[in-house]
């Protein structure tokens, strides 16, 4: 071979080989990214042109699918569709042709849209057999009842949101946030007028929050049980009966300041029963001072404080601050300072002390259906960690029973053989607590043969009740027991 054909060969060899790396590029290492770039609108035309699988709620589906026109601005076929939206909207989100998906359309978006490899034999033998694509169902742990009076429940006291769990699976049977928005609304190519709705710039009530899971509130006195816990697993207290160290009235250390109760409450060396009760925030405060930061942070990370959960939508993480100065401890052992929780946080901490210390990994997807509706995956329970032992469990517990029984929390009462365990809160927050407080209440119900079908945790944010009348007990309990009910009541 002469030189310049050997030239012209090499180079034509490069340019091939040039290519064979440029298409190994783009197919293997690029792959993803060009799947998911946003300008791809192949992938958009491809998940819209069959209907999407479900999203399943006792046995029923609270999604569909729809035919919509197809033009020269539209090219995608079929658009999501929302039964009772609003109320569901916390649990499903959205599936949008513009804007995307989100929480369980999200999270799941692959079983749905029939694109997941779990579905790869079955879509191989779709495409054999000549039938078209079609998606899998998400099968949820939600009890549609317990939804409803949650969703009810809030609606006309401004802004809030409740969760309600299975204590001993960690199966969220209720996660609701008001207000909240029609996912329908949006599900179209043309719905750019109801998104800008929706904003909160334009919006100020934030409808698209979900408070429920993505909002942290300080949680006042409900997180008085948490350093219940932590004085009993510590062993500063042994029992709920004993007469506790707590002078009134009781200046935090290092300051000049007395920490003051909500009234004239008989807390002087009351018992670890009777604080909970009235809701002293001198012995809890004292308590929390006493066992110092370290102890307190490693009882609230126990119960799942400072991580983020995933549900598996991603729950924000909750509040436990590290290095505080003893006051700021003392304040924030009663649920003020620094700490924040979201409603699924106090729900997780109420859930572990009804089953008996065991905290359970919550979860809301059961399993996975292929479009055939067979199993391609069930949700196991899981446990996290065991915040306290199953005896101390029960002496919080007992002491849970009386603030429902004769405390703060009376209007939680079910009766019928059901006994019912729970914590009010009324969280200061703002500026100089300028702000109106949020009313809290977290609870669990047993049965008589001591089984715990549900544990709840209800914030209320009411902008419009007057300041004196806003308390957990006035504004959230009376949710709470509707919501403990309805799950009562759907198992009988």
């Amino acid at each position: 071979m002469n030189k310049p054909v050997r030239r012209i060969a090499i180079f034509c060899g490069l340019l091939v080989l040039a290519l064979l790396v440029r298409v190994n590029w783009l197919q293997y290492a690029k792959a993803d990214s060009l799947k998911n770039a946003k300008d791809n609108r192949r992938v958009n035309i491809t998940r819209y042109a069959s209907p999407r699988g479900d999203i399943i709620v006792g046995g029923s589906p609270v999604t569909g699918s729809v035919e919509t026109k197809t033009d020269a601005l539209n090219d995608l076929k079929y658009k999501r569709t929302y039964k009772d939206g609003p109320m569901w909207a916390p649990v499903t989100g959205y599936a949008s042709q513009v804007y995307g998906a989100t929480f369980l359309e999200g999270v799941e978006d692959g079983i749905l849209t029939g694109t997941d490899d779990k579905l790869f034999f079955r879509n191989t033998l779709d495409m054999l057999t000549g039938k078209p694509k079609q998606g899998g169902n998400v099968v949820t742990t939600l009890n549609a009842a317990a939804q409803k009076a949650a969703y009810n429940g809030l609606q006309g006291h401004g802004k809030g949101a409740v969760v309600a769990l299975e204590p001993s699976t960690g199966k969220i049977l209720a996660l609701a946030s008001y207000p909240s928005y029609d996912p329908g609304s949006i599900a179209g190519s043309y719905d750019g007028k109801a998104w800008e709705g929706l904003q909160k710039k334009n919006n100020p009530s934030d409808p698209m929050l979900n408070r429920a899971l993505r909002e942290t509130y300080p949680p006042g006195s409900t997180f008085k049980v948490v350093t219940a816990a932590a004085a009993l697993e510590n062993g500063k207290y042994a029992s709920a009966d004993q007469p506790t160290d707590s002078p009134l009235p009781w200046t935090m250390p290092g300051t000049t300041t007395p920490l003051q109760n909500e009234g004239n409450l008989p807390c002087k060396n009351a018992t670890m029963r009777e604080a909970l009760r009235v809701s002293c925030n001198t012995v809890f405060g004292k308590i929390g001072a006493d066992l110092g930061n370290d102890k307190m942070l490693e009882e609230a990370e126990k119960f799942g404080f400072n991580k983020q959960q995933f549900v598996p939508t991603r729950a924000d993480a909750s509040v436990f601050s590290k290095d505080m100065n003893v006051s700021q401890t003392a304040l924030s052992s009663i649920g003020q300072f620094n700490t924040a929780a979201t409603p699924l946080q106090m729900a997780m901490v109420v859930s572990a002390i009804a089953n008996d210390g065991k905290l359970m990994k919550p979860y809301m997807v059961d399993k996975l259906q292929s479009p055939s509706v067979d199993t391609l995956e069930q949700t196991q329970p899981e446990e996290l960690s065991q915040p306290l032992s199953s005896k101390n469990a029960q002496i919080l517990q007992s002491m849970m029973e009386t603030v429902v029984k004769t405390g703060t929390g009376t209007n939680a009462q079910l009766g019928n053989g059901v006994t019912v365990g729970g914590k009010t809160g009324t969280a200061q927050h703002g500026i100089n607590n300028s702000g109106k407080p949020y009313a809290w209440f977290i609870s669990y119900a047993k049965m008589s043969d001591g089984s715990s079908p549900v544990a709840v945790a209800v914030v209320v944010e009411d902008e419009n009740a007057n300041r004196g009348d806003i308390s957990g007990g006035g504004l959230a309990a009376p949710i709470a027991k509707n919501v403990m009910k309805a799950v009562i009541d759907s198992r009988q």
